[in-house]
């Protein structure tokens, strides 16, 4: 079902978050509010701890305004950081974090970290459902360059500049950044100027072979899936985010919204994330 959902101004409590949470890799959830009189924590199962993967040109910050609202919900919240260095090891290393928690995990991912997720959470027994924001949603033998072209709509290849990089065997690399001066059109319409000029300088860039390298495994072909569509996308054309959340059988909600979602508009990105947890622990 695709449900609307109005858009929300960043907040400057929201933009405290993210100065309070930076790039720490875990969250420690506030404590739960004690069980009614009569009842046991022991009858309802214990949330989800949501692993937020974050995608090319930023960093684990971005989902601070996200991370800050779940935390006030009650969840406990990771934010490990990306490499960017290509789906299969990025993927074994979030892998490893996510063996790393205790009790079941619900993933999420922005963008490119749809990828990643895709991949990490197959044969995991930890995790227990997938959340796309405005992300790839890659079946076996499909890129993200791939998924992106899809649809028309994305003006990214015109407002990306590449570097060579060396490789630790010799040779070099090719890695993508977005242009300062270009960022916040392509990337964060509508975020504060000041904001999206602070992510454009610490943007993460993302090797070219990342984008292009197809995808092994498809994780959302077994798992209970979610899907925000962000419709004022320049990255993911929001065509081709519908095409995928269609094709994985998500339940999807719509944001008036750039790529930059968990910043410009956290809250319905968290609530989107909270009620996919509460739904896998019955809550």
């Amino acid at each position: 079902m695709n449900t609307p959902i109005p858009r929300r101004t960043l907040t400057a409590s929201m933009m405290a978050g993210a100065a309070a949470l930076g790039t720490a890799g875990l969250a420690q959830a506030a404590p739960s509010p004690a069980p009614a009189a009569g009842r046991t924590s022991a009858a309802r199962p214990a949330l989800p701890t949501i692993v937020l993967v974050h995608g090319a040109f930023v960093d684990a910050s971005s989902w601070s305004p996200v991370a800050r609202l779940l935390l006030r919900q009650g969840h406990r919240v990771m934010v490990p950081p990306n490499p960017l260095r290509g789906v299969a090891a990025d993927a074994a290393y979030l892998r490893g974090v996510v063996d790393g928690v205790d009790g079941p995990v619900l993933l999420a991912g922005h963008s490119y970290g749809g990828s990643v997720i895709s991949r990490a959470a197959v044969g995991s027994a930890k995790v227990e459902g997938l959340v796309y924001i405005a992300a790839f949603v890659p079946d076996v033998g499909e890129s993200a360059a791939e998924l992106s072209g899809t649809y028309p709509g994305s003006s990214l290849a015109e407002t990306t500049v590449t570097r060579t990089y060396p490789l630790p065997g010799g040779g070099t690399g090719e890695e993508l950044l977005i242009r300062q001066d270009l960022f916040r059109h392509q990337f964060a319409a509508g975020v504060p100027r000041t904001t999206a000029a602070t992510m454009a300088a610490g943007q993460r860039p993302i090797t070219v072979a990342a984008l292009n390298e197809k995808a092994t495994a498809a994780a959302w072909k077994t798992l209970p899936t979610w899907y925000l569509i962000a419709t004022e996308d320049r990255n993911i054309p929001p065509r081709a985010q519908r095409w995928m959340a269609t094709r994985a059988k998500a339940r999807t909600v719509t944001v008036h919204a750039p790529h930059a979602v968990t910043v410009s508009d956290p809250r319905a990105v968290a609530d989107l994330l909270d009620k996919a947890a509460r739904s896998r622990a019955g809550h």
